[in-house]
């Protein structure tokens, strides 16, 4: 049975000292704990994340699609949250954050610099109608 894409991420991560392989080669991933709005099920997803002061800010694009993913509404209903982190170059701590969306101003000047320095992520706004939210994760 072939692995798929999050399970290969979440094993290269653990294997590899937070380092994982195409499309992420060199960049710095976190794995995020997040618990189940309504199922309850602890959940792990690896995404890329972007340094602002101390807080990590993952982008909740699911690649342009039309609906947030699954992990944003997790973390609106639960936002005490662990993760795993990496900075790419093979240092990883665990630690303790609590994940909120960022507002307006603060949202769309992170937005602007994510998309002129980070390739795709214009693409995934141009893919869809939603404004794609921001969520900083701030340690506790």
């Amino acid at each position: 049975m072939a692995e798929d894409f999050n399970s290969r991420v979440l094993r290269e991560f653990r294997e590899n000292d937070g380092k994982v392989g195409e499309p992420f080669t060199g960049l710095p991933m976190i794995l995020v704990h997040h618990v189940g709005a309504r199922s309850g099920i602890e959940r792990v997803t690896p995404l890329r994340w972007f340094a602002d002061g101390d807080r990590y800010v993952v982008v909740a694009s699911k690649g342009g699609a039309p609906e947030h993913p699954a992990w944003y509404h997790n973390l609106k209903a639960h936002p005490d949250v662990v993760v795993e982190v990496s900075d790419g170059a093979g240092q990883v701590a665990t630690k303790q954050v609590r994940a909120s969306e960022l507002p307006g101003d603060e949202r769309d000047r992170i937005w602007t610099w994510i998309k002129e320095n980070n390739g795709g992520f214009a693409d995934y706004e141009r893919a869809t109608d939603r404004t794609i939210p921001l969520v900083a994760l701030t340690p506790r």
